[in-house]
């Protein structure tokens, strides 16, 4: 027996690339950083960021394509797959997360813009009539 599970919850760091295949199905791809922190030798806070390569295929890709931006808090279930291409001869390879389940986190992306003034005006509400 074998388990292929991944949980990552962190933040995306572009917004999704939604491409259309030959086939008609559509695949989001994104990039997710997570942080870890621990203490070195002498004491010091170390702080690390790794880049997980997401991609998810069927309905999510809708959700990941109208709501996704950079900076995104999301929590992500998948698998780890890994792929192969030749580059002027060379055979590469990559490992992404195909996501099977997301549910985003917190409130707007870090950096959104906030309301502008005009915004801020067309909810006012003193001149409802009730």
């Amino acid at each position: 027996m074998s388990v292929n599970k991944v949980h990552l919850v962190g933040r995306t760091g572009k917004d999704p690339e939604v491409r259309q295949l030959e086939s008609g199905k559509k695949v989001a791809s994104f990039s997710l950083a997570t942080d870890d922190s621990y203490k070195d030798r002498d004491g010091k806070k170390v702080e690390r960021t790794d880049w997980h390569n997401i991609s998810f295929w069927g309905p999510l890709v809708e959700v990941c394509e109208k709501y996704l931006k950079k900076g995104s808090l999301i929590y992500v279930e998948g698998k780890l797959k890994t792929r192969s291409y030749e580059q002027d001869g060379v055979t590469k390879y990559v490992t992404e997360v195909l996501g099977s389940q997301m549910t985003m986190l917190g409130g707007k992306p870090e950096g959104s813009p906030k309301p502008t003034g005009s915004q801020q005006e067309s909810d006012n509400t003193d001149d409802l009539p009730f």
